[in-house]
């Protein structure tokens, strides 16, 4: 099987070759830590956490870096509107998106580098594309040539002449207006470095392109971020990296928007769901499901309803998976994945017909378990857990299973798991009496309240309904 995934640059589905056999490198743009994140801004690391998960199924040794811009103008603007410290902000919401990542498993980067931790490397390449002409310094700033680099906007497919491109303030000098800033010079009560060309601070573009060189080289598989850094983000990358003499990213990924009432979502437009409210609301395997499995350039609209309907999806997936353990005992993951969910994620990572495998599966293993045969339960359970570890989805991982979410939700249904236990063994204890009235009143009123009690021979189990059941 070939692996193929749409590149940005080539407008087209392309067969994956790695620059180095069996290996795979890939840079993402990861947080900018102005404010806590929302589900929009954990979508990019979910897509990319499961890209990364098939690669390794596949084979391959991954190398993932996802970096952390640490210093830019929203940063400085939320130090001065909070008086508080650049950095203290910076490092707060560091953590903070670091905490919504492990809470939605991903797995940790390879490399989580900070752009003010490689001022050095930033130097260094400003230097080099100013003596190769393509840079030039004015007033303090530093500034690339947008015009000594031919190649300049063949990613989004624009046409210079066409092109506006405003000044931030402080971007005086300017030979073209259209020129972007590398280097910013230092203003009054801002953080800066100092560099040759005066103090100031690194250009948002400059960052990533320097940190990319020193974390995978000169040249590197995949660049991936949200469709919405293709221009002027990633467009600049590709200008000062290849005029700097690095061959770069040889495909770029982009995945597309959650949004609300068909608003990107965003907090300067009030319309944010902020990942530290959501787990409080959802159990964080279900805002996986809901952020994860839609294919990665596909608009995810965010409602109640939506998410209610990945509540319930994953429900049965999770269903079945509780019924064949107690049927079956405990069933590792195939070491492979049926052929169909594996085409599907090699045409251009293709979870939603991955997750109809899934589905597809778990009905044969629910007509296993009625015709009580163990060896096909059993064998459904193996290439169901397999494929949910590919997504990031196996309730029985360790991650999961152990409270690694670390979210108010998994704490709110280990309360409610506790209170139900108290209820059914109540309704036990009218059973073993013979008060039947008593124990079907019971269950009457629980399934009232959005819950489907089930009796088996090792006990009562209960799990989730319908929301509108409440």
């Amino acid at each position: 099987m070939t692996l193929r995934l749409y590149d940005t640059s080539a407008r087209q589905i392309r067969d994956f070759t790695p620059l180095a056999p069996g290996r795979v490198s890939i840079y993402l743009c990861g947080a900018t830590v102005q404010a806590a994140p929302h589900i929009g801004h954990i979508r990019s690391g979910l897509n990319f956490d499961i890209m990364r998960r098939w690669f390794t199924h596949r084979g391959y040794d991954v190398t993932f870096v996802r970096n952390v811009t640490d210093i830019d103008d929203k940063i400085i603007a939320k130090s001065a509107e909070q008086g508080r410290p650049w950095w203290a902000i910076g490092y707060a919401n560091e953590r903070a998106f670091d905490d919504a990542y492990t809470a939605l498993g991903c797995l940790p980067p390879t490399y989580e580098p900070r752009a003010t931790g490689h001022i050095p490397e930033m130097v260094g390449m400003m230097r080099e594309l100013i003596d190769r002409g393509h840079a030039y310094a004015a007033d303090g700033n530093v500034y690339f040539d947008v015009r000594s680099f031919p190649g300049y906007l063949s990613l989004s497919n624009q046409d210079l002449d066409d092109l506006r491109q405003p000044s931030g303030e402080g971007e005086t000098g300017k030979r073209d207006p259209r020129d972007f800033a590398m280097w910013k010079a230092a203003r009054p009560g801002e953080p800066s470095w100092e560099t040759p060309w005066g103090p100031g601070r690194p250009g948002w573009h400059l960052e990533c392109s320097a940190m990319a060189h020193k974390y995978l080289g000169r040249a590197f598989d995949i660049h991936g971020g949200g469709v919405d850094l293709v221009f002027p983000h990633h467009e600049n990358e590709i200008a000062q990296s290849r005029a700097y003499g690095d061959d770069f990213a040889a495909y770029w990924l982009h995945n597309a928007w959650v949004t609300m009432s068909g608003e990107k979502m965003s907090k300067s437009l009030g319309n944010s769901v902020l990942v530290s409210e959501m787990v409080r609301q959802w159990r964080p395997i279900v805002l996986r499901y809901y952020l994860g499995t839609p294919h990665y350039r596909s608009t995810i609209e965010y409602s109640e309803d939506a998410l209610r309907d990945a509540e319930a999806a994953f429900g049965r997936i999770e269903g079945f998976v509780q019924r064949a353990v107690e049927r079956a005992g405990s069933v590792e993951p195939a070491a492979e994945v049926p052929d169909e969910f594996a085409a599907a994620m090699d045409d251009d990572f293709g979870v939603p017909q991955a997750l109809a495998v899934v589905h597809t599966t778990v009905r044969q293993g629910n007509a296993a378990l009625a015709e009580d045969d163990k060896d096909a339960v059993a064998g459904a359970l193996a290439d169901v857990r397999a494929m949910l570890g590919v997504l990031g989805l196996d309730p029985l991982d360790a991650h999961w299973a152990g409270g690694g979410s670390a979210g108010r939700g998994e704490e709110l249904t280990s309360v409610v798991d506790a209170l139900v236990g108290l209820v059914l063994e109540q309704r036990q204890a009218a059973r073993a009496r013979k008060d039947y009235a008593t124990a079907d009143a019971i269950r009457d009123q629980l399934q009232r309240s959005g819950l489907v009690i089930e009796d088996t021979p090792s006990g009562p189990r209960w799990e989730l309904g319908s929301r509108d059941a409440r």
